[in-house]
């Protein structure tokens, strides 16, 4: 397939919201085989349409990335005309976005969703996800909708901020459990 330009923050088709599929033609599947390539490529865990310069309600993800077997690490899931049907909880997560390069932000977040979607085939799902897939679902689904995280996010630092706060983090806890991902954020504002 082929790589696709990442469209990034400042273009005014980030912030519209997208159009129903209407019926999955050849053209959408080719459209998700490059959002493959391209999210792979750019070290990303999921990817809309409009990132690629499309207006229509799709997009790829990838959230499996701590998963112990392989094919559950690299399952990519193919949400047409998705619809979040339930939020539960909060929870407050650090994101990236391939159309935000060099930033981090923290984003309040359902704890548990459950979303239906159509996958390549026009078969409809529904799926639960909680925690870290959650996120990424409702960050890609945020981008249908023509919204970036850093439009909702509490807190927004550099790539190289949040690394050098991770690493702070590490060394403080050697020794135990690992520190809250809060903890990042705190000490920014601390100091």
């Amino acid at each position: 397939m082929a790589l696709r330009n990442i469209t990034v923050k400042g273009d005014e088709i980030l912030a519209r919201k997208c159009k129903p599929v209407k019926e999955i033609t050849p053209r959408i599947k080719e459209a998700c085989a490059d959002m493959v390539d391209t999210m792979k490529e750019a070290d990303g865990v999921g990817i809309a349409a409009p990132q690629i310069g499309i207006m229509k309600r799709f997009f790829i993800a990838m959230p499996h990335v701590d998963a112990e077997d392989e094919e559950t690490r690299d399952k990519i899931y193919y949400m047409i005309n998705p619809e979040i049907t339930y939020r539960e909880g909060s929870q407050e997560s650090s994101e990236g976005c391939l159309s935000v390069p060099g930033y981090m932000g923290l984003v309040d977040r359902p704890q548990k969703i459950r979303i239906k979607a159509t996958d390549l085939d026009g078969e409809e799902h529904e799926y639960e996800f909680e925690g870290f897939e959650a996120t990424v679902f409702c960050h890609e689904y945020d981008h249908l909708e023509g919204v970036l995280y850093s439009d909702i996010a509490k807190d927004m630092m550099t790539v190289e901020e949040y690394s050098e706060r991770l690493e702070e983090l590490k060394d403080l806890h050697s020794d135990d459990e690992p520190g809250d991902i809060n903890e990042i954020w705190e000490a920014r504002k601390n100091g």
